[in-house]
């Protein structure tokens, strides 16, 4: 069998766009190891929150969630976010969990504070409200505007 020097060139062109692709992919995902100080949240539901999901400030993304483990005690859903290195939240920093949209991912909403006083590392962001479930949020719009 014998192979043509067009059918080479086309086989080499297909295997570099490929090669991009992956490249691309990689570099616009959010899988990177990010560099920075932990900081600890308690939530009552996390409703799909995942490891590597992003923490945000206004829409800009300044950490990512980096482990997540139910506390035995106090079945509360306790997470470990790693915030980069020139974040400095409030100790007064409220999270919540928030979702993209109705089919997106979840993702961790900070509301930084007014206090002068920093969260050290290692700290913990005493202000959290877990997610809300689309029927809970349907519910209280047709039985909260019912009692009125």
């Amino acid at each position: 069998m014998k192979n043509s020097p067009l059918e080479l060139a086309m086989g080499a062109v297909l295997l570099l766009a490929g090669a991009a692709g992956i490249f691309v992919t990689w570099q616009s995902s959010q899988i990177k190891k990010v560099e920075g100080y932990k900081v600890v949240l308690r939530f009552n539901k996390v409703g799909g929150l995942q490891e590597g999901n992003a923490a945000r400030i206004g829409g800009v993304q300044v950490g990512t969630l980096s482990t997540q483990k139910l506390d035995p005690e106090t079945l509360d859903a306790v997470i470990e976010l790693t915030l980069f290195p020139d974040v400095k939240l409030p100790k007064d920093t409220m999270a919540e969990v928030a979702s993209d949209g109705l089919l997106g991912g979840k993702f961790i909403q900070l509301t930084p504070g007014k206090s002068k006083d920093i969260i050290a590392p290692g700290g913990q962001i005493e202000n959290t409200k877990g997610v809300s479930s689309l029927e809970q949020m349907v519910g209280q719009a047709v039985f909260g505007s019912a009692s009125k």
